[in-house]
């Protein structure tokens, strides 16, 4: 079974090495940033386009489904404590993720 490029065969849901470290490279505040709310939230983001994707083929996976609706509140959780931290950041954030709110 073919997979999306960036997304592992074995690993199910989750997005393969070389992709999450492109994310990351892309979101990040400072040269060694792994963990700030904005990476988080773009590693969110491609997980969630990902499982989208999925459930367009896969109309009856609950499971998934499930996983979804858990990621997008983590994100969500995310997107607020930066609304609440600095505007400034979350504002280019949803831009560049091009996310709608």
């Amino acid at each position: 079974m073919p997979t999306a490029p960036g997304l592992s065969s074995k690993g199910g849901h989750r997005l393969a090495a070389t992709a999450k470290v492109q994310v990351i490279a892309d979101n990040r505040r400072s040269e060694k940033d792994t963990g700030s709310a904005e990476v988080q939230i773009a590693i969110f983001s491609e997980r969630i386009n990902h499982l989208t994707d999925h459930l367009k083929d896969h109309k009856r996976d609950q499971s998934s489904r499930r996983g979804l609706l858990q990621l997008v509140g983590k994100r969500r959780r995310l997107l607020n404590y930066l609304q609440r931290e600095d505007v400034e950041r979350y504002r280019g954030l949803v831009a560049k993720l091009g996310l709608r709110r």
